[in-house]
């Protein structure tokens, strides 16, 4: 095939007929794009071509799953891209429209070894994209992205005989059935469904009904204009109208779900947002009373619970602090066999004998009814206010230009380790270790924190300070690591700051 042209010009002639594909296109651990602004059809199935020629090139069998998002142009690019696949030699199952995690579930359910979901997660109308992997339950991460963007963009897809084409059903009943099991509730318990109209829509209402939970509806009308807001848990938008349907309601909690239904949101029973790695600790506190000693992979910009919390030290749990990134977090807990890895982020990995490693809103929903049955004395807010309290920084962005920030990474790095081994003090405590992971998670000897690493989708640093004294140590922790952050001259204001 020839190269892809790097400049889409809709409403010409080349558009309906040659593969055009903006570069940046290609993320550290998918595909997203804005169509057709940055990628028109002939350059999906260019995509396709590659991804397949990858699939031959790795030795996977030339079978894969593919799924596509409940967005009015999905079905389309889903389409141009199984042309690609089939151009490639592979046969494709098609399990229509689908979440993520059913996509990745069904590499299990169909022994399927690879995986395309068509998808643009939690971004906002007008974007596309694709989800893909070969290692179930693992997705692509920065190698085999890079690998894939170079056989795409210089044009070394490969034709092969051979392709062929399966739709497949029941695929969708198949993996309700699955997250449901035998479990049925043995207390009452009232959640407000919040699928901000996305694909989950189609899942999480029916799924809670058949645990025995009452459920609120939140905007759960398949709609793919998205009228209320952009589904997304991590928006103040979508959590504050979970808080508000739960203060209506009286509900117990609100758990909301993204635009492909792999990160869950979720608001306690007094309409307080609790984030995803303060659930995590919750969770696993639940959890190793059941599973004693297991390993818990966090990812850098998560609490400092994980490694101090005493009820885990009580039960032997170990902590894991790993790079930032749902491909980074999956790999990791596989690797480590972890029983579970949480992302500030709202993606959760839970393991054998739990889940199967990847990340499903709809599997960690099904684990939090079952955490409030086990706690049927206890409410959500109950749970939140047994964690020992913390006093945590947002995260921050200073601007760091993506042609450089890597670099003036580097030197923060070398900087905060340099300090760490001469002795000084960060926030007025000893630093206990510096893990350097992913940037620099300066440890302190009481459990409080700083990190600072670079952003993988914007031209900015991440700046995040924890302190479990005090607002002051925080602060202090804060100004302390901002003073190493200030001797480089190309980073610059904060988008928000404390």
């Amino acid at each position: 095939m020839s190269k892809p042209a790097s400049t889409v010009t809709p409403n010409t002639w080349e558009f309906l007929r040659d593969a055009m594909i903006t570069p940046t296109g290609f993320r550290e651990y998918d595909a997203r794009w804005k169509y057709p602004d940055d990628i028109n059809l002939p350059g999906i199935t260019a995509l396709g071509l590659g991804l397949g020629t990858q699939m031959h090139a790795r030795g996977i069998e030339p079978v894969i799953a593919v799924g596509n998002d409940y967005r009015d142009y999905s079905l389309s690019i889903k389409n141009a891209l199984m042309l690609g696949l089939m151009q490639a030699g592979i046969t494709v199952k098609d399990i229509g429209p689908a979440l993520s995690p059913m996509a990745y579930f069904a590499q299990f359910h169909l022994d399927a070894p690879a995986v395309a979901m068509v998808t643009a997660s939690h971004n906002p109308n007008g974007w596309t994209g694709v989800k893909m992997g070969f290692q179930r339950p693992l997705t692509h991460g920065p190698d085999e992205m890079g690998e894939l963007r170079d056989i795409v963009l210089n044009g070394r897809g490969e034709r092969r005989p051979g392709g062929a084409y399966e739709f497949v059903d029941g695929v969708r009943e198949a993996y309700l059935d699955d997250l449901v099991g035998d479990f049925k509730m043995t207390r009452k318990l009232k959640v407000v469904c919040a699928t901000g109209n996305g694909t989950a829509s189609a899942f999480a209402p029916e799924l809670f009904r058949r645990l025995g939970v009452e459920v609120v509806d939140s905007h759960n009308t398949l709609d793919y204009t998205f009228p209320h807001y952009n589904p997304n848990p991590e928006a103040m938008e979508m959590l504050h109208d979970m808080a508000d349907s739960v203060r209506a309601s009286g509900a117990d909690l609100a758990l909301g779900f993204d635009g492909d239904g792999d990160r869950c949101g979720v608001v306690d029973n007094e309409g307080e947002e609790i984030f995803a790695d303060k659930m995590g600790v919750i969770m696993a506190r639940d959890l190793v009373k059941l599973y004693p000693n297991s390993t818990f992979v966090a990812d850098v910009k998560s609490t400092g619970l994980f490694a101090s919390d005493p009820e885990l030290q009580k039960h032997g749990a170990k902590a894991d602090y790993w790079k930032t990134g749902h491909s980074h977090m999956k790999r990791r807990v596989k690797e480590l066999g972890a029983l579970a890895g949480f992302e500030k982020s709202g993606h959760y990995f839970l393991a054998e004998p739990i889940g199967r490693g990847y990340d499903c809103g709809m599997r960690v929903a099904v684990e939090i009814c079952k955490l409030m049955d086990r706690n049927p004395d206890m409410s959500m807010s109950d749970l939140r206010r047994a964690l020992p309290q913390t006093w945590a920084t947002p995260t921050m962005s200073p601007y760091a230009a993506d042609t450089e920030k890597y670099d003036i990474l580097d030197r923060l790095v070398e900087k905060l380790v340099a300090k760490a081994e001469a002795g000084d003090k960060i926030g007025g405590r000893a630093i206990a270790e510096v893990i350097t992971v992913n940037g620099a998670r300066v440890m302190l000897d009481n459990g409080g924190w700083g990190l600072v690493r670079a952003s993988s989708n914007t031209p900015n640093l991440v700046v995040v300070c924890e302190s479990p004294e005090s607002e002051a140590e925080m602060r202090a922790i804060f100004a302390d690591i901002d003073a190493v952050i200030r001797t480089e001259p190309g980073v610059g204001d904060y988008d928000q700051s404390i």
